[in-house]
C-alpha cells in the first residue's frame, strides 16, 4: 500500500512539493547561519515526496535551547503558514473517503512544518 500511495501522491503534486521544500533548504544553505534550517526544510523535501509507510517521532530527552530557538526562528521564517497550508490542504483531502489517506500525510507534514527542530522521520 505504501508503494501505491507514494507513487499516487508523487503524481498529484508531492513532487513539486518536495521540489519547493529543497529549493527552500538550497536558499536557506546559502548563510552558515542557515544551514541548520536548510538540513530542515530537506527533511521535509524527503518526507514530501515519499510520506506514506514513514512517521514522525520526536526525539529522545528533552528540546535543548537551540532546538527551542531555532524552531523560533523557523515558525517567524515561513513554518507556521507552511503548517497552516498543511492543515488546510488535510482537511479537504478529508471530505472525500479516497481522499484520507492524503490528508492524514498532509497533518503529519503539517506537524513536522510546524516543530521540525526535535522530531524524526522515521
Amino acid at each position: 500500500m505504501s508503494f501505491l500511495g507514494n507513487l499516487i501522491w508523487i503524481i498529484f503534486g508531492g513532487l513539486f512539493l518536495s521540489l519547493a521544500y529543497l529549493l527552500l533548504g538550497l536558499v536557506f544553505c546559502c548563510t552558515i547561519i542557515g544551514i541548520p534550517v536548510g538540513v530542515q526544510a530537506f527533511k521535509l523535501a524527503g518526507l514530501a515526496l515519499c510520506p506514506f509507510g514513514r512517521d514522525i517521532e520526536p526525539r529522545g530527552g528533552s528540546l535543548g535551547a537551540g532546538s527551542i530557538v531555532l524552531n523560533v526562528i523557523w515558525i517567524i521564517c515561513g513554518g507556521l503558514e507552511m503548517a497552516v497550508a498543511h492543515f488546510s490542504l488535510g482537511i479537504m483531502f478529508c471530505i472525500t473517503i479516497l481522499g484520507i489517506p492524503f490528508g492524514m500525510q498532509h497533518f503529519k507534514l503539517a506537524l513536522l512544518a510546524l516543530l521540525p527542530f526535535g522530531n524524526e522521520v522515521r
